[in-house]
């Protein structure tokens, strides 16, 4: 190929590759096969290693994400980001545009901008590469979250062509889509981890992630609507917006310049009912004069733009009727209370029932049977019940009390000091925990065991083919019986076979996970199998021996001591290792730096500035020494960082084991 038609090639594959990431990673919505993708990142990937010199600095071909942050600098914002003055009101809007009137006249224009629901960023760009990602803060400085903001698609980590300036800012609205943040949710929740109220938190809380692998695997999008310049390069917003999306920066499409105050106000109108068809979450409209020299002149208050504000739409509410209230239960046997409302029609859609939370929650509104509601879908996607109604309570209506046993299995609940919910300790008895257990173990994410599939767990669970995970792997006992049911075929019989033979060599933390321990989820597997080696380990440790463990705390600890206090769970064990389910990490070879530490014994505990315990832990075995499970008279050094329990550090004292920091640590290597 010519270096000309590799360098298009090149250009144009990676284009459509990033599109393709965009859809499936930030919109749930792929548009390609896997296999069709991966063949044309395959032929991008030899392309770029032949013409080493057209690839471009941020090619699909690269890995993203990898870099660790131990703490965000704070840096000033050059230009300091101001809060919006916003209201509710359209007589407001009116007053606002008087105003404007007034000092400056009749002649300017309104740019209208739709009001994500996000978390506000900029962006600095040297000779057309991005060098800095800082969030809003206080206003006036924030943190720098340049290594997790690169790992978004929408961003550009290098401009490719455009006349754009030496230097400049441009700010932004980080977000997440609903159907991506829908299934992020789902997915915590599957692993007993708490979901997030809305779409706006999970992207607030991903983007201050220290480690931006992990950001990476959490779809985030970005809309910009701002650019400042050292020297004016624009006269208008609505030009610069206009460049920007030019020099390929994702600018939301439904922007629009408006003539005068009406135009915005049917621009309002327009999105208060298309703001629901959109994928992601707006709360209102923000509208700035066009002219940069008419913002000048208008100038600023001490916290806002006086040529800019801000409509908020109120959160769509209606009165309904409680019918009743029900109680779900999860896998992992948290109860969860529902509202069966009267249906009514909000945003759009016919709403039927309402999440309560929790017992709290209960009590905060004051619930009684027959009650009249107030219902809104605001910020969050599930409807929730605001307030109640008390004139149109009914005398003597009785109030709601929250159960006091499992609506499943008749258990009483249990509620753990400091925790919200309550739930059914009968995971061994509890139908929709056990069928849940089961189609959590078989998922994707866990053993991913071809030819099951949820339906199929549910109903060989009501047929009383299966009733433990272990079951799983008696099924072969069974194909003549599983043909007479009618729905299984020789084939699906074969397929589901294959698929369960196949997941005995699925490794030790993808069986640890895939069962489904409260807390336990993929990488609190993997720290606990890095650390423990062997399910034995693991069984036998206590609550300080497993709080050791990396990222490890209290709450995982206590969890799974409890869990392996139930014999029931140790015998399922000890059937899947009879089973040939793998219960024994696959050991790294250790490359050996030096024998310096041989023969020396160590305990790492607490937070290091430098390295984290997983990098000593490795320096300490690449050198000969060897890592303990918990403190004893064995024990040579206590490796002591910050935030160590007082009850380990009380121990060693009383041991005297020498106690140590990372750094002197390694000065033992030199």
């Amino acid at each position: 190929m010519q270096p000309t038609d590799a360098k298009k090639r090149i250009q144009d594959l990676s284009t459509e590759l990033k599109q393709h990431n965009y859809n499936y990673y930030v919109l749930a919505m792929p548009t390609i096969a896997d296999f069709d993708f991966d063949k044309k990142l395959e032929e991008l990937s030899g392309l770029e290693k032949q013409f080493p010199e057209f690839a471009q600095a941020d090619s699909p071909t690269q890995q993203v994400g990898g870099e660790i942050t131990k703490e965000f600098e704070t840096v000033k914002h050059k230009w300091p980001m101001m809060s919006l003055g916003n209201t509710y009101s359209e007589q407001e809007l009116l007053d606002f545009d008087q105003r404007i009137r007034k000092a400056i006249g009749d002649d300017f224009e309104y740019v209208c901008e739709l009001k994500f629901d996000g978390l506000s960023m900029s962006l600095t760009y040297e000779q057309g590469k991005l060098v800095r990602a800082v969030t809003r803060g206080d206003g006036t400085k924030g943190d720098d979250v340049t290594a997790n903001v690169k790992t978004i698609h929408s961003i550009p980590k290098k401009i490719e062509d455009g006349g754009y300036p030496e230097h400049f800012e441009i700010r932004g609205e980080v977000f997440m889509h609903r159907k991506a943040f829908d299934r992020l949710n789902n997915d915590r929740i599957e692993q007993g981890e708490v979901a997030y109220a809305n779409p706006r938190n999970f992207a607030s809380g991903t983007i201050k992630l220290q480690d931006s692998r992990e950001v990476a695997r959490r779809p985030l999008d970005c809309f910009l609507y701002f650019l400042y310049t050292d020297k004016p390069v624009f006269k208008t917003h609505w030009d610069s917006i206009m460049a920007v999306k030019s020099w390929g920066f994702h600018v939301c499409e439904h922007t629009k310049l408006c003539k005068n105050i009406g135009e915005v106000m049917d621009f309002i109108s327009l999105w208060n009912d298309k703001r629901h068809n959109l994928s992601y979450d707006i709360d209102g409209i923000v509208l700035k004069v066009n002219s940069y020299a008419q913002q000048q002149e208008l100038g600023f208050t001490a916290k806002s733009p006086r040529w800019a504000i801000a409509y908020k739409y109120k959160a769509q509410q209606v009165e309904t009727v409680l019918e009743s209230v029900s109680y779900q239960v999860g896998r992992t046997g948290s109860v969860t209370p529902v509202a069966n409302l009267k249906p009514v029609l909000l945003a759009g859609t016919t709403v039927k029932r309402a999440s309560l939370h929790n017992a709290n929650e209960i009590l905060r509104l004051d619930l009684h049977e027959g009650d009249s509601v107030f219902v809104e879908k605001g910020g969050e996607i599930i409807p929730k019940i605001i307030s109640v109604n008390p004139l149109k309570r009914k005398d003597n209506a009785p109030i709601i009390q929250y159960i006091t046993h499992c609506p499943e299995c008749g258990t009483q609940l249990v509620r753990q000091e400091g925790e919200a919910n309550h739930y059914c300790p009968n995971d061994e008895g509890c139908p929709p925990q056990i069928v849940g257990k089961m189609q959590h173990f078989i998922g994707r994410k866990a053993m991913n065991i071809d030819g099951l599939g949820d339906e199929t767990i549910e109903t060989l669970y009501q047929k009383g083919f299966l009733h433990h995970i272990s079951d799983i792997y008696d099924l072969h006992l069974h194909s003549d019986d599983l043909k007479k049911l009618g729905r299984f075929g020789e084939k699906s019989i074969n397929n589901m076979m294959d698929g369960i033979e196949k997941s005995k060599q699925m490794p030790f933390e993808k069986v640890l996970f895939g069962m489904g321990i409260r807390y336990v989820g993929e990488t609190v597997a993997k720290k606990l199998v890095a650390y423990f080696k062997n399910i034995d380990s693991l069984i036998k440790a206590n609550v300080e021996e497993l709080t050791a463990v990396d990222e490890i705390g209290t709450r995982i600890a206590e969890s799974l001591v409890e869990y392996w206090n139930n014999p029931e769970h140790v015998e399922q064990v000890e059937k899947m290792k009879a089973q040939g389910l793998q219960f024994i990490s696959e050991e790294k070879e250790v490359v050996m730096a030096s024998d310096k530490l041989a023969g020396k014994t160590f305990i790492i505990s607490g937070v290091f500035e430098q390295y984290s315990r997983d990098e000593l832990k490795d320096i300490i075995e690449q050198n000969g020494g060897k890592i303990l499970s918990s403190i004893s008279a064995k024990l040579n050094y206590l490796v002591a960082g910050d935030n160590m329990g007082p009850a380990k550090l009380d121990k060693a004292n009383k041991l005297n084991v020498p106690i140590i920091s990372d750094a002197e640590l390694l000065a033992m290597l030199e």
